[in-house]
């Protein structure tokens, strides 16, 4: 299984296992058994390296205290043989839950006092709640255990290049978060915002030797190992940047520490606090580091998803230095105060990215004191880089609209951009979320600050000073989409206007001669199609314009395909996964730069790079296996293992094979075809059979459907009835003239003759499939180095180059759409149908004469003439 399968594994195992249990709580059950792993194995592997054999590991235990301080001192701790997670498993029906209880109290008493601060009760929130796992100790020794089987396979051997572990951390944070409701947000942000907020940060910090960053309330470490992530998209310098989190919740923070020490962070990377943001700042005093504690703290960077609204306490702060040039925020919302903290601790070429509803942009009077008064200063001291407005419901647990907030302490611009972003997600179930391309859009937009009609404006201080300082974004950014609206000249008199003709002014900008093919000024104002209504189809898309649009694009991406061979597969050993995404998307839109037609790019960058993201993921996922595994992975043959209900019990099983890397379905299709297409037909006939079946069935009269030859519904043949029936109506046969071709018995022969073909395809066909299927593994397993090749570049390059071409056509489709649209929506007047229903009247008062009834009747219908007789005059 790659590490999306296995991820996706344990987490619909996990979930159907916690039974009663909050998915908030039960999130630090699994979570924190994935870390004691992680340290465990951590060790033996650390063991091997100094020399160490399985049975000198075998013998580790704290009462040789040379070794283990030894392995203390390195690593920060020391888990005895007997404690680890494998020798866990090991123990089989000897485990018990008393083996874990001893086992965290020995881990927190063998803490390296160099390391105390980063591993101190780092599994308390573990420790206290293992009773909730089960009534009785046997009940919570069960729970445990089927927890180690679910985890035991996650890898930690540190043969993966890819960060597994981190992955499946993060993916099972997400998922709890999603069924946490509410409670979800005191830990999580979701992966898209830090995402989008991390290009951001990274981008600015790129080209640092040392980087530091801090999260003040860092939830699950999600924000700052992100920016991570996203710095070794741009350079190989990770084990420069050191990490700075505080969180107030004892075990969310356990969750911070966590998720940073499992990224391979080095510890003296790591510096982390549990405490109050806002009540207890850096510098602080700690009893168990006196010497490096108490030191101010400025980063280059600061993310945070703060508590929103939150109340706090402001008095006696009026001086603190992080509040004293811009007032306090009030008590009642502390967003500000969360703001101010983060501005507080930028270097002087910091900067920082922050979450918050979006009432911190207008609430508050400028001219007085409290949240007004803050942003004025903000603005007027040019610290506010950018404001990006996201979409609603993009957050677990609350559906209100949230914005991102960019400062930065020292800057030479002096306006701020302000980005309409709202309107740019994909509905994913009842929540919101940004598409890769909705991320890169807004990030370059910020990056390079750029200004885009409806999306973003860079606003000047003095319009915000005229505004009052009101940074609410409507007031800069209309992204709402234009009204529907019709022109009563043309509704009344034909037409159509000028002013709905320019809407579409980006095709008319590339295609002037195509706008001239179509429509013909009648006036200043109005104009008329040029054409027949229906040649609007003919005329655009045989135009030599948009012909020529259509080559230079193919022109663009004829060389695509041998590019993407080479990078990806000529040169699969040494892609930089992390970094090559971004290699791609600028050749990509290369390319599209050169299609731009007198200065107008028709095709939208940002959509074609959403088709290459989504093709990279899965390419990604298969570069690591190869990487990790080497080349033969792409000739391997898995067991299909499935869940099947065995004696009530859901059981895994093997289902036949599937190959690691390459498709069962792609190699039939292009090395054993024609088997596949044998099936093909005989699956074609029998749904032939099935028609016909159906077919002579809808013949039959309510007599014979109900007699024992069809089932009690009357929509399908009882097949042992029919064979019996046949049977006998054939040994009639040899005695008697022939059945005639429409009478019961040679339909009923008929159908006979058809369910036994059915049966023998069935069987035939289960044959043949059971008999390819074992030929594709065989197959899989003998390909050449150069077939292996083939196969790759028709399962990543060819569906991505075919979407990609497919780009122009649609774009020509949606304006093809919108011309007819138009014209159909002036084709017809008002006098038209006026005249229709004129028509209309007179013919029906004409019809009336030849209608008869008795006299009430006839009363009425002369009644009718002649109101419609007045209505057509």
């Amino acid at each position: 299984m790659n590490k999306q399968q296995l991820a996706a594994k344990i987490w619909e195992s996990a979930n159907q296992m916690r039974s009663k249990i909050e998915a908030n709580e039960y999130k630090d059950y699994i979570l924190g058994f994935i870390f004691y792993k992680y340290l465990s194995d951590q060790l033996v592997q650390y063991a091997k390296k100094q020399g160490m054999s399985d049975a000198e590991i075998a013998l580790l235990s704290e009462d040789d205290a040379e070794t283990a301080d030894y392995i203390r001192k390195d690593l920060g701790y020391f888990i005895a043989y007997d404690n680890l997670f494998s020798t866990w498993l090991t123990k089989g029906s000897d485990f018990d839950v008393s083996n874990v209880r001893d086992a965290l109290s020995a881990f927190e008493r063998l803490i390296h006092a160099n390391h105390k601060k980063l591993f101190d009760g780092i599994f308390n929130t573990l420790q206290t709640g293992l009773s909730k796992l089960g009534e009785s100790a046997a009940k919570q020794t069960k729970a445990i255990s089927d927890l180690l089987q679910l985890i035991k396979a996650i890898p930690m051997d540190g043969k993966q290049d890819y960060d597994v572990l981190g992955y499946i951390y993060e993916y099972l944070i997400e998922k709890f978060a999603a069924n946490a409701g509410k409670k979800a947000g005191e830990f999580y942000t979701p992966h898209e915002i830090s995402l989008l907020m991390s290009e951001i940060i990274a981008h600015h910090v790129k080209d640092k030797e040392k980087i530091e960053i801090y999260d003040p309330t860092s939830g699950s470490g999600s924000l700052l190992i992100n920016i991570g992530n996203s710095v070794a998209k741009h350079s190989d310098r990770q084990d420069n940047i050191k990490y700075f989190a505080q969180e107030l919740k004892a075990n969310t923070y356990n969750l911070t520490r966590m998720n940073l020490i499992m990224r391979g962070i080095k510890p003296n990377n790591i510096v982390t606090r549990n405490g109050d943001t806002l009540e207890d700042d850096w510098p602080y005093f700690d009893e168990n580091d006196p010497m490096g504690s108490y030191n101010p703290l400025y980063v280059d960077a600061v993310v945070s998803n703060p508590p929103y609204s939150q109340q706090w306490d402001p008095d006696h702060k009026e001086n603190d230095p992080r509040y004293s040039r811009f007032g306090l925020a009030p008590k009642t919302k502390a967003d500000y105060a969360f703001l101010l903290h983060d501005l507080y601790h930028l270097k002087p070429d910091g900067m920082m990215a922050i979450v918050l509803p979006h009432g911190v942009l207008f609430r508050g009077d400028a001219k007085g004191e409290g949240e007004g008064a803050i942003r004025k200063q903000l603005i007027e001291q040019n610290h506010i880089d950018a404001i990006i407005g996201l979409p609603a419901n993009i957050f677990f647990g609350t559906g209100i609209p949230t914005v991102i907030l960019v400062l930065r302490q020292k800057r030479e611009n002096t306006d701020v951009l302000v980005v309409d972003a709202s309107k740019h997600f994909l509905k994913v179930g009842k929540n919101n979320k940004l598409q890769a391309s909705d991320i890169k859009r807004i990030a370059d937009a910020v990056i390079k600050r750029e200004s885009h009609p409806k999306f973003s404006q860079r606003v000047s201080k003095e319009t915000l000073r005229k505004n009052g300082y009101n940074l609410n974004i409507p007031r800069y950014v209309d992204s709402a989409a234009a009204a529907e609206s019709w022109d009563l000249h043309a509704t009344m008199l034909g037409g159509i206007p000028v002013s709905e003709i320019n809407q579409f002014k980006h095709y008319w900008q590339a295609f002037p001669a195509l706008r001239k093919a179509l429509f013909t000024n009648t006036s200043s104002h109005y104009a008329q199609l040029a054409i027949a209504t229906s040649d609007v189809k003919h005329t655009i898309t045989q135009h030599l314009e948009v012909n020529s649009f259509a080559q230079t694009y193919a022109s663009a991406f004829s060389d695509f395909d041998a590019y993407l061979k080479n990078e990806l597969i000529t040169q699969w050993q040494t892609v930089n996964i992390a970094q090559h995404e971004a290699v791609l998307s600028n050749a990509l839109f290369t390319r599209l730069s050169t299609t731009a037609v007198n200065g107008m790019a028709l095709i939208d960058k940002y959509q074609a790079y959403q088709l290459l993201d989504n093709h990279w993921q899965p390419i990604a996922a298969d570069l690591e296996m190869l990487q990790t595994e080497g080349f033969a992975a792409g000739k391997q043959v898995d067991p299909n293992i499935v869940t099947k209900k065995i004696k009530g019990k859901d059981t895994e099983v093997q289902d036949g094979w599937k190959g690691h890397i390459l498709p069962f379905t792609l190699v039939q299709t292009t090395y054993l075809n024609d088997e596949l297409q044998a099936i093909k037909q005989q699956e074609d006939r029998l749904a032939e059979i099935n028609a016909e079946l159906e077919a002579i069935l809808d013949t039959f009269s309510e007599e014979e459907k109900s007699l024992d030859t069809v089932n009690d519904n009357g929509d399908s043949f009882v097949n042992a009835a029919v064979a019996k029936a046949a049977k006998q109506l054939k040994a009639e046969l040899n005695q008697a003239e022939p059945f005639e071709a429409e009478s019961y018995q040679a339909k009923i022969i008929q159908v006979d003759a058809l369910i036994n073909e059915e049966k023998e395809l069935k069987k035939s066909v289960k044959e043949d499939a059971e008999a390819l299927h074992l030929k594709t593994k065989t197959t899989i397993e003998n390909l050449s180095d150069e077939q292996v090749n083939t196969l790759l570049e028709r399962k990543w390059i060819t569906p991505l180059l075919d979407e990609l071409s497919q780009l122009p056509s649609n774009l020509i489709h949606q304006l093809t759409s919108q011309v007819q649209k138009l014209a159909d929506k002036y084709a017809t007047t008002y006098a038209d149908v006026a005249s229709e229903i004129k028509n209309t009247e007179q013919a029906l008062a004409g019809l009336i004469d030849e209608l008869t009834g008795n006299e009430f009747d006839m009363l009425g219908l002369a009644e009718l003439k002649a109101f419609l007789m007045m209505s057509a005059e």
